[in-house]
């Protein structure tokens, strides 16, 4: 039987790359779910002519645009196998979603996260702030729960069963890093896939500004001294 995969992009002013990233997405994918997080320009508008479902979520807040897509998600009848995580600002190769989910389709592992790898990203497509706030989390995941994390990538794919397990909480910055870790805590088999990444349309919404780095640099360790600690 044909599994159900479904797409949830958090997207906020991201008009001049969301129908790339929608048009990009493999034709195995049941429906993109684009949730506009208070969207100011014509991503909606560009969403919607893509094909893509678009939901609006108010609040400011990565989490709270991927929960806003996870709670349309429990509300219908036929629910997913599998979500997929893509960030709307066309930076990771939506193409790339079948090697995403193979280990999920042909392994059952649970949860797989898509790796920028140095080799594979375009000269500046990270922040040097990028690039060590990721070694730095991975790096206190490794010490303290014997993970095998590389990097803390929005593009990934889960389970559905296993993602609402994990009854995730996280309304900003930490969303990424909360799934990793919970993830580990309930023993959830896990891989990484090496993933192409190039430079984003337009600023980014975190890495561009110093309060955004900071702001999620304090979210990201915050998450981790939690869960170590408990």
């Amino acid at each position: 039987m044909k599994p159900i995969i479904k797409v949830i992009i958090p997207a906020y002013n991201e008009q001049d790359s969301i129908g790339n990233v929608v048009n990009d997405i493999p034709k195995i994918v049941d429906e993109v779910i684009v949730v506009s997080n208070n969207s100011t320009d014509q991503t909606e508008t560009n969403a919607k002519k893509a094909g893509a479902t678009v939901l609006t979520e108010e609040r400011k807040g990565y989490g709270y645009a991927c929960l806003k897509g996870m709670d349309y998600i429990a509300q219908q009848e036929k629910k997913p196998n599998i979500i997929v995580f893509l960030d709307g600002d066309y930076s990771d190769y939506p193409e790339q979603l079948t090697e995403l989910v193979h280990p999920i389709l042909n392994n059952n592992i649970d949860f797989v996260v898509g790796a920028r790898v140095k080799k594979l990203r375009e000269s500046g497509a990270m922040t040097p702030q990028q690039v060590f706030g990721n070694w730095l989390a991975t790096f206190l995941m490794k010490l303290f729960f014997g993970a095998k994390f590389t990097d803390l990538g929005p593009f990934r794919a889960i389970k559905y069963n296993k993602l609402l397990a994990l009854q995730m909480q996280d309304k900003t910055y930490g969303w990424t890093v909360e799934m990793q870790l919970k993830a580990l805590k309930q023993k959830l088999t896990y891989t990484e896939i090496p993933m192409k990444y190039r430079n984003r349309i337009g600023v980014s919404k975190v890495s561009g500004t110093v309060k955004g780095t900071i702001f999620a640099g304090i979210k990201i360790l915050g998450w981790i001294f939690k869960y170590s600690f408990k």
